[in-house]
């Protein structure tokens, strides 16, 4: 017999809804942060991610968001976010401010990737990283086939749309981590918005990589 009342179920049945509701990825990034921490959301877009860590997991959440319309739909929602270019980078936050700083699908549409990735382990204990994987296979047979620069399966987005994305691999972040000296602690990959056990093929049947990062 269950150890839950009727309350606990209820909030318990609410927490699995919701996050369920979330993008696949956000659903792994969600499970890798602790309750009750401080998170800081670059890229939060609609606070649909922040929203959930806020009153699901009770933690201290802060975002920083470029496009208007999705910071007035955080603000709708009672967030803490500010708009803001992450170019410019994180100078209004002291060193050691968050404990997670996260970055969601964001990655591709950075110029420079090393300076965000530094600043968000400046200003935060650890860093999770998620992005879409152009090594994945359907990937390389597209462009086979067609000679033409392929969609990445989770972001069907056209190279020409706006913002432009550069494309990247698993391997390629890997190699770039490696690189830049910042250490790998644990990653997660997805295939058709499940997690997958990839293996040592992670670069070729992954869509989607979620990486916890530290200095």
């Amino acid at each position: 017999m269950s150890n839950l009342n009727s309350f606990d179920r209820l909030r318990t049945s609410s927490s699995i809804l919701n996050l369920q509701s979330l993008r696949p990825d956000l659903q792994v990034v969600a499970r890798l942060i602790p309750a009750q921490i401080r998170v800081l959301d670059l890229g939060c877009g609609d606070g649909e991610l922040l929203d959930y860590l806020v009153h699901q997991q009770q933690v201290k959440g802060r975002g920083i968001e470029l496009g208007e319309q999705e910071v007035l739909a955080c603000v709708r929602r009672g967030l803490s976010v500010r708009q803001g270019n992450l170019e410019e980078g994180l100078a209004d936050y002291p060193d050691d401010s968050f404990d997670y700083v996260v970055l969601s699908q964001t990655l591709p549409f950075l110029d420079n990737p090393e300076m965000i990735l530094r600043e968000m382990l400046r200003v935060g204990q650890k860093a999770i990283v998620s992005f879409p994987n152009w090594g994945y296979w359907r990937c390389r047979w597209d462009l086979m086939l067609t000679g033409k620069i392929p969609q990445a399966p989770d972001l069907p987005q056209s190279w020409s749309d706006s913002p432009r994305w550069q494309a990247l691999t698993v391997a390629d972040f890997m190699k770039f981590c490696r690189t830049v000296e910042i250490s790998i602690l644990d990653e997660v990959y997805m295939a058709g918005g499940r997690q997958a056990p990839v293996g040592t093929f992670k670069n070729l049947l992954a869509t989607t990589a979620v990486y916890v990062l530290t200095s």
